[in-house]
């Protein structure tokens, strides 16, 4: 499943959307055919669930905000439990980083750093995929919002997470091979 996964990724930053949807739809339709597993936190067992990252993560890349946000909204319902609480926090930072994306571009700033906020305040385990996705919130709000000051609070809280190097994912701060040096697990 994660081949077709990582298929419709490539082909989203090439911006081809048609083998994105391709790609994603095969994927669906073979993990539809499989029985559900018991037992989804198994390393070699395919977690249904996870379908929807997936599918957001591609449409994402591909510049589509409105499927990104539908199977944002998606996985934070999958993964809240009834009493609120959610079983996959990164699965989670990243979905509410996607919907900042599309609500910063459609203008709605309180609500993409909202998303962010939030985002970037949780705890976290895998920094290099959520630093991937805040990268595109930060440069999407930088270049419509470069003055403002909760856009700029955005951009500095990323930065920190990249333990103070000032570059990001996105303006080429990895090509030198360099991960961040830690993580913070408090809100700043």
């Amino acid at each position: 499943m994660q081949f077709y996964a990582h298929k419709a990724r490539a082909a989203a930053r090439m911006g081809d959307g048609r083998p994105v949807r391709d790609f994603l739809d095969a994927g669906r339709a073979r993990l539809d055919r499989l029985p559900r597993p018991d037992y989804t936190e198994h390393h070699f067992i395919i977690d249904p669930d996870k379908w929807d990252f997936y599918e957001m993560d591609a449409y994402r890349l591909l510049g589509d905000d409105e499927r990104a946000a539908t199977h944002a909204r998606s996985v934070i319902r999958i993964i809240t439990g009834p009493a609120g609480t959610e079983t996959s926090p990164m699965r989670a930072a990243e979905a509410r980083l996607t919907l900042g994306v599309p609500a910063v571009r459609t203008g709605d700033i309180d609500e993409a750093i909202g998303m962010g906020t939030m985002a970037l305040e949780a705890d976290r385990e895998s920094l290099p995929s959520l630093l991937l996705v805040a990268d595109e919130l930060d440069k999407e709000l930088r270049s419509r919002y470069p003055r403002e000051a909760s856009a700029r609070d955005v951009h500095e809280r990323v930065m920190t997470l990249y333990g103070g190097s000032g570059r990001s994912a996105v303006s080429g701060g990895q090509s030198d091979g360099l991960l961040p040096r830690r993580v913070r697990r408090s809100g700043g």
